[in-house]
């Protein structure tokens, strides 16, 4: 249900690949009781302290550096040292780097963290039976996640969601991410539809939308 994949350039989705993904929910849905809500994130780490450490602690060595090795004004020393931590302190919380500056496993705890607050806000463990199942992906982190509510999980194996999983990630690896939302999105709908197949008047409590955060 979790794979690293790597991470394209982009999260934006046009109007139509967002009509597209909202059609493959309504079409999976009318198979099953369960629902379904995605969710695409550029990145999960809102802020981190770490880059305006970095960006001190470097701050701090140069004078050290510039009084040994030159003969510099004071004033000049200082000038230099605010400009090299502005300088660092924005390099390295661009998304990219200062998500590669975070070990991997605390990288996948901060994806997972991010999907399962996405399983609360969006209401999906408020479903009528507790059928609702997220779609995560997270793209700076590099993950991609399933998560199904407790009547789901309990009669679903990890193990089905896999091709799911795999179908989306290999589309995300070409840059087609609407593409691969619509195949994993179906997917679901498949193993949804074997264990909890559409009921009489069955009606969706959930908006059938990809969320972009």
């Amino acid at each position: 249900m979790v794979s690293d994949m790597p991470a394209p350039n982009f999260v934006e989705l046009s109007l139509d690949d967002r009509r597209r993904i909202s059609a493959a929910i309504q079409a999976a849905e009318r198979q099953t009781s369960g629902e379904l809500v995605c969710v695409l994130a550029r990145s999960s780490v809102d802020a981190t302290a770490l880059p305006i450490v970095l960006a001190a602690l470097a701050a701090l060595m140069l004078p050290w550096l510039l009084v040994f090795l030159t003969t510099l004004p004071v004033l000049i020393i200082l000038s230099l040292q605010l400009a090299l931590f502005v300088v660092l302190a924005v390099l390295l919380s661009l998304p990219r780097v200062r998500v590669a500056l975070l070990p991997a496993a605390t990288r996948r705890a901060l994806a997972h963290q991010a999907a399962m607050e996405q399983f609360v806000l969006r209401g999906i463990g408020r479903t009528e039976g507790r059928t609702g199942v997220l779609v995560f992906v997270s793209l700076a982190e590099r993950y991609a996640r399933i998560i199904a509510d407790e009547a789901i999980a309990s009669r679903v194996v990890r193990a089905e969601w896999q091709g799911a999983i795999d179908a989306l990630i290999e589309h995300m690896r070409q840059g087609h991410i609407a593409d691969g939302f619509v195949i994993a999105i179906e997917r679901c709908g498949s193993v949804l539809a074997t264990h909890f197949p559409a009921e009489a008047e069955e009606h969706s409590g959930l908006p059938d939308r990809i969320y972009l955060i």
